[in-house]
C-alpha cells in the first residue's frame, strides 16, 4: 500500500461496499441526531420543562450511553460471527429504528425521539466493533493505515454531510416529514450496500458469549491493562472521541449564545470541524510512510491542546 494510492481501494470489492455502507450508517445518524438537536437548540420554547442546554447535553448521553452498556457483547459477536452477515443485520436494525422515527416526527413527540436517539446509539454501538474489525481481515498489513484513514475520512465527511443536511431539513415547513423520508431512504440503501460485502469468513466460532455486559466489560479492561501497547491505545481513542463529542455537542449552543449565529453559522463551525479530521485522516498514511507510527499521536495530542486554548480565548462573552 506504501507504494499505491489509497483511494484505489474504492474501486475494490472488498472496501467499496464497506465503505459505502458506514458512510451512510455515519451519514443518518448524524442527519438525524443534527435534525433534532436543531429543533431542540434553536426552539424559543422549553421542551419538557428542561432548558434546551440540559437537554442537548442528555441528547449526547443518550446517544454515547449505549457504547459503553453494550460495546463488550458486540465486540464477542464481532468475534464469533461472520463480519458482513452482522453488518446486515445491524443495518436492518437500523431500517427498523427509522420507521419508528418517522411515526415520532408526526405524533410531534420529544420523548419518542429521544428514545430513539438511544436505539440509534445502540445499533452504532454494535455496529462499530464489525466496522474495525472487519479491515483487518480483508487488508494486507501494508493496507491498513491507508484503509483506516479512508474509513476516518468517511466518517467525518458523512458527519459533516449529515449535519448540514439536518440542519437544513429540519428548518423547510415540513421539515419533519422532510427528514423522515431522509433517514428512511439511508438507512433502506446502507441495507442494500451491506448486502455486498464480501464475507471474510468468522473469526472465532468457537467462543463462548458472555451475556453479562459488565463482566465482560470489567473482563476486557483487565486484559487491556495486562497490555501496555493495547491499554494506551484503548485510552487513546477514548480520549480523542471524548474529546471531540465535547466540541461537537457544544458548538449548537456556542453558536446561539457565544457567536450569536444562526443554523448557517453553525454548519460552517461543523464544517471546519469535520474537514479537517478528515484532512488529518487522509495524511496519516503519507506521514507514516504506510506503517503504522505511533509518534503522530503526541503531535496530534498537541495540536488539539493549543488550539483548543485558542479557541476559547476567540470567543466573546455572552
Amino acid at each position: 500500500m506504501s507504494n499505491s494510492n489509497q483511494f484505489q481501494l474504492l474501486s475494490q470489492r472488498r472496501y467499496l461496499p464497506y465503505f459505502i455502507t458506514q458512510f451512510l450508517g455515519a451519514f443518518n445518524d448524524n442527519l438525524y441526531k443534527n435534525a433534532l438537536v436543531i429543533m431542540i437548540s434553536f426552539s424559543s420554547v422549553q421542551i419538557l420543562g428542561v432548558d434546551s442546554n440540559i437537554l442537548i447535553n442528555f441528547a449526547a448521553v443518550l446517544f454515547i450511553l449505549p457504547f459503553f452498556l453494550f460495546s463488550a457483547m458486540a465486540g464477542q459477536l464481532a468475534d464469533k460471527f461472520d463480519n458482513a452477515i452482522l453488518m446486515q443485520k445491524v443495518k436492518l436494525f437500523e431500517v427498523l429504528i427509522m420507521c419508528l422515527a418517522a411515526v415520532g416526527f408526526y405524533v410531534e413527540s420529544i420523548e419518542l425521539l429521544l428514545f430513539i436517539l438511544f436505539l440509534m446509539g445502540t445499533q452504532s454501538a454494535f455496529f462499530g466493533p464489525v466496522k474495525y474489525g472487519y479491515l483487518p481481515r480483508v487488508l494486507n498489513k501494508d493496507e491498513l493505515v491507508g484503509g483506516n484513514g479512508m474509513t476516518d475520512m468517511g466518517t467525518f465527511l458523512a458527519i459533516l454531510l449529515g449535519m448540514i443536511a439536518g440542519a437544513h431539513a429540519i428548518t423547510f415547513q415540513n421539515g419533519a416529514l422532510l427528514v423522515s423520508c431522509l433517514v428512511i431512504v439511508l438507512a433502506v440503501s446502507g441495507f442494500i450496500s451491506s448486502k455486498k460485502i464480501p464475507s471474510p469468513g468468522k473469526a472465532t466460532p468457537e467462543l463462548n458469549l458472555n451475556y453479562n455486559f459488565f463482566s465482560e466489560t470489567w473482563k476486557i479492561i483487565k486484559y487491556a491493562r495486562s497490555n501496555r501497547t493495547v491499554f494506551l491505545s484503548v485510552i487513546g481513542i477514548s480520549w480523542f472521541w471524548f474529546y471531540g463529542s465535547i466540541f461537537i455537542t457544544q458548538i449548537p449552543n456556542f453558536t446561539r449564545h457565544y457567536v450569536s449565529g444562526g443554523e448557517g453559522v453553525f454548519v460552517l463551525l461543523m464544517g471546519a470541524f469535520s474537514i479537517s479530521v478528515g484532512i488529518g485522516s487522509l495524511l496519516c498514511e503519507k506521514l507514516s510512510g504506510g506503517r503504522i507510527e505511533i509518534g503522530l499521536v503526541p503531535l496530534g495530542s498537541l495540536g488539539l491542546t493549543v488550539f483548543a486554548v485558542d479557541f476559547y480565548f476567540a470567543a466573546s462573552q455572552p
